[in-house]
């Protein structure tokens, strides 16, 4: 006696795929390269109806519950099964009823059950995934539009009323020259809000070219140096002579202005700023330490995810999303390390610019 496994890749085929004929046709064809006689009749008669009858059932498989998928699996292939015994028992009776009766009328059956069991249990966990991954995205974009709106409406507000000052003939041109300041100061506020965002929604670099890590560090400090000295920061450097690595000059200056303004308001009261950079053969290392207030672990594992701020109400979470989008769109790394009230460290990696390397 042969026996085989065959019923089991026509049952799920036939019903999950609907490729019943196709897959029957196949079940024949390699049936008869073991001889044309009376058992390749059988299976044309057996295996040719089955397969259309899967191809008739598949529209309706497709519409019922998982769990009646898998009892119609299995039915299916019970009754298979006893055909197949009862056309053995008929054509010629197994010496060993036992043997030939629990291979027929139960393995193939328990493996389709396995198998339409596993098909269910994958189709559920990327329904679920799915499901997961349109909640994140409707939240992401619920919080997006409340960021936008939180923080574009302080400055328009602010800006509308002193344009509704403006409007007194009787105003002083002292007046109107502070208030007009003042309006200009919220537009560009409004301004880098929405700079902010196309920054993290487009973090691709426009314009490739060779900068020199020393300089670009050295014009951010002497940009946030009036903060530093309105928080009594104290900032140290200690550059590499040398060092050049490819991105964009722009971005690469504000990923390090958010870096360096976030690790002064960290001291309110005042601490030591250290930023250090490195060379090695392949990479350059830019190192931000601070003696602020720290982070706890579960606030650097949630450091750049989304509209996630260590600032609580004061901060919208855009700026050190936007350091990690430029960082990652110029090939970098970031490890940050951190103890609450001991300060933080960030540790930037770039691959060097090599000097054959063209643009």
């Amino acid at each position: 006696m042969l026996f085989d496994l065959r019923e089991i890749p026509i049952v799920i085929a036939g019903l999950y795929l609907g490729i019943g004929p196709l897959i029957s046709g196949v079940c024949i064809l390699m049936r008869g390269f073991y001889g044309i006689d009376t058992g390749f009749f059988v299976n044309i008669a057996l295996y040719g109806t089955l397969g259309v009858i899967m191809w008739r059932l598949h529209p309706w498989f497709k519409k019922i519950s998982p769990r009646k998928r898998i009892s119609s699996s299995v039915s299916l292939a019970i009754v298979i099964s006893a055909l197949t015994v009862i056309c053995m028992e008929v054509m010629s009776p197994p010496a060993n009823r036992l043997d030939a009766w629990f291979g027929y009328l139960v393995i193939p059956p328990l493996g389709i059950g396995i198998c339409a069991f596993f098909i269910e249990f994958i189709r559920r966990n990327i329904l679920m995934y799915q499901q997961l991954v349109k909640t994140e995205k409707l939240e992401a974009v619920e919080q997006m539009g409340a960021a936008i709106s939180h923080e574009i409406r302080n400055p328009l507000t602010a800006a509308i009323g002193f344009v509704q000052l403006l409007k007194e003939p009787s105003l002083p041109m002292n007046k109107r020259a502070e208030y007009l300041n003042i309006v200009g100061e919220e537009l560009q506020s409004a301004e880098r809000v929405i700079q902010d965002y196309l920054t993290f929604s487009k973090p691709a670099l426009e314009y490739l070219e060779e900068l020199n890590v020393k300089k670009e560090l050295t014009q951010v400090i002497n940009i946030l140096r009036p903060t530093a000295n309105q928080y009594s920061v104290q900032i140290t450097t200690n550059f590499a002579l040398v060092g050049t690595i490819r991105g964009d000059r722009q971005k690469f200056q504000q990923c390090f202005l958010n870096v360096i303004k976030n690790a002064i308001e960290s001291m309110p009261n005042g601490g030591q700023l250290s930023i250090s950079t490195q060379f090695s053969e392949y990479d350059i290392t830019i190192q931000v330490s601070d003696t602020g207030v720290g982070m706890s672990k579960e606030q650097l594992q949630k450091l750049g995810e989304p509209y996630y701020s260590t600032k609580g109400a004061k901060g919208t979470g855009l700026g050190m999303m936007v350091v990690f989008g430029i960082v990652k769109a110029m090939n970098g790394t970031i490890q940050v390390d951190s103890v609450v009230g001991a300060g933080t460290t960030f540790v930037f990696t770039f691959p060097k610019m090599m000097k054959n390397e063209r643009f």
